[in-house]
């Protein structure tokens, strides 16, 4: 295993493969980039087909028709993305559908199509119409910045679709070769990343972040990942390739007998792996729970210790209104009844995760804005209706209810919550720290709430003043950063003198060689994807408690 304390970024600039690295050291070139999804895998490198050119603007002979057809596209790709949504749900790919239902809304968003039909009423044919149409919208995203920045890069994939349905071409996507392939991609958009088959062996885009639509569903699914490597679209298709998801590394040119070696490795791996079972334990037996990140029920699968972050949102992305008392009730039972542990979050959303029943204003830095628990001053009945509706799955169920707060900035905050949160009825009341002011007060934050949960992903975005999608500053964002590692250090030592559990929820909870650091540091919980939990129990097991420590130590200097 590296070194902990190397720097981040340090394989890059190193070359990438090192020379000892078995069948990676007969390739014939290397590309390095980011690493964002665990595993090895090696075949054939096919590229993703680009996108329809549109083609010179012509005489339109009647707006009225052009309006039309430019309205007609845009229900195809909403009828398509629906359809997809439905099928992947079907399929048991529950994040993968809410994914795709959030981009059949943006298809289906009135002010998108009364923009196109506007433009081609106006004299445009209407494939430049809906180029318009769309061109402005993800301008107006574009200003905002951080996710909704991300999200207008979505829109792009959305117009292509509208596009090609206009010229009668077939609707941009992935290969279908008949054969397992390694797909590379300048991006994935996440339909397509939703839409994957069996056949993709790995994903490589050259650009993306380790928080991107690509990242989080390759994990999920399994699939080895690599995003921001710079060349990869100049490898010729058909080139066999090897991708390490954990290092970054693609190894250019193997033979297809070395291909055949790293193929049955990693299943020899996975295997191994999956025989692994029990709770989570330092060689010498020191505990550290392991459990789940789910978006609903569908997400749940044997093998953890419970529930450590359950992203209530996920079950309301798709909705105009706001979701009612009993419906809730059912959602969250659900939930419960699956499951005897289960850390509830309460809404995390705002500007930067749209819910459209909020009805939120724009703001011009929605990073910076009125997100996760801080919509509770906007709109207080959400979290009251939110938490009586928990309360009441836990009391129907059973179960003990443990429900914290995301984006908590104040102590404050935490003791206001709380107040709130035990007068519902809700037996423990956590915080989230995913802002320094939050890690820095963590012993007071501990007087008011009974635990925290550490969300990495955004603590290194805030920490560090670096946006979470922008894959130039992936070295800034790599959880080894010491910075961070010394405001988890702060909490987990927070939560050991007031005898209170600190977890992990953050992408740095799943990866094998952190969850040693990690629980070197204190903490005490790591909540992960589910098709992380072997790999992270395994690497727990394999060292002890005072190794854990000393990698810790290591890191921190």
């Amino acid at each position: 295993m590296p070194d902990p304390a190397t720097p981040p970024g340090a394989a890059a600039r190193d070359g990438g493969v090192r020379p000892d690295s078995g069948p990676w050291a007969d390739a014939a070139g290397r590309l390095t980039g980011l690493g964002v999804s665990r595993g090895r895998a090696a075949g054939p490198l096919l590229r993703m087909a680009p996108p329809p050119v549109l083609p010179a603007p012509r005489q339109v002979a009647d707006p009225a028709a052009e309006a039309v057809t430019a309205a007609k596209a845009l229900e195809a790709v909403t009828a398509d993305l629906n359809r997809r949504a439905a099928a992947a749900l079907d399929a048991g790919g529950a994040e993968a559908a809410e994914i795709l239902e959030a981009l059949a809304m943006m298809a289906d968003d009135p002010m998108l199509r009364e923009e196109a039909e506007r433009q081609a009423r106006e004299g445009m044919d209407a494939a430049h119409a809906l180029d318009a149409a769309f061109t402005r919208h993800r301008d107006e995203l574009a200003a905002l910045g951080g996710y909704l920045a991300e999200r207008a890069a979505d829109l792009d994939d959305l117009k292509h679709r509208a596009v090609a349905f206009v010229l009668d071409l077939p609707m941009p996507g992935l290969p279908s070769p008949g054969h397992p392939y390694v797909l590379a991609a300048e991006d994935l958009s996440p339909a397509d990343t939703a839409g994957l088959g069996p056949d993709v062996l790995a994903l490589v885009t050259e650009r993306g972040g380790p928080t991107s639509h690509t990242a989080i569903l390759a994990r999920g699914r399994g699939l080895p990942a690599v995003v921001a490597c710079a060349g990869v679209m100049a490898v010729p298709d058909g080139t066999v390739v090897g991708v390490d998801g954990g290092t970054g590394e693609i190894a250019v040119g193997l033979t297809e007998e070395v291909a055949a070696e790293v193929r049955q490795a990693e299943r020899a791996e996975r295997a191994r792996l999956a025989a692994s079972t029990g709770p989570g334990r330092t060689a010498d037996g020191h505990p550290v729970k392991l459990l789940l990140n789910i978006g609903s029920a569908k997400d749940l699968r044997p093998g953890a210790e419970g529930v450590g972050l359950f992203r209530t949102e996920f079950l309301f992305l798709d909705r105009t209104r706001a979701p009612s008392f009993e419906e809730q009730v059912s959602a969250y039972t659900e939930v419960f009844e699956q499951a005897e542990s289960v850390i509830v979050r309460t809404l995390d959303a705002g500007t930067d995760k749209p819910l459209p029943f909020l009805g939120l204003p724009e703001e011009a830095n929605p990073a910076l804005g009125v997100r996760g628990l801080r919509v509770d001053r906007l709109l207080p009945r959400v979290l009251d209706t939110q938490l009586d509706a928990i309360a009441a799955a836990a009391r129907a169920t059973g179960r003990e209810a443990w429900v914290m707060a995301p984006m908590v900035t104040t102590v404050e905050e935490a003791a206001a919550f709380a107040r709130r949160a035990r007068a519902m009825g809700i037996a423990k009341v956590g915080a989230m720290v995913e802002v320094p002011a939050a890690a820095l007060r963590a012993g007071q934050l501990l007087r008011e709430v009974d635990f925290l949960s550490i969300g990495t992903n955004d603590l290194a975005q805030y920490t560090f003043a670096a946006d979470r999608q922008h894959s130039a500053l992936a070295d800034l964002l790599d959880p080894r950063q010491p910075a961070l590692l010394e405001l988890i250090a702060l909490c987990a030592e927070a939560g050991r003198q007031a005898g209170k559990p600190v977890g992990v929820c953050g992408e740095a909870a799943g990866d094998p060689q952190l969850a040693p650091l990690l629980a070197g540091l204190g903490v005490t919980s790591l909540s992960m994807a589910p098709i992380c939990v072997p790999a992270v129990r395994d690497a727990l097991a394999a060292l002890t408690l005072e190794e854990c420590r000393q990698r810790a130590r290591a890191a921190l200097a």
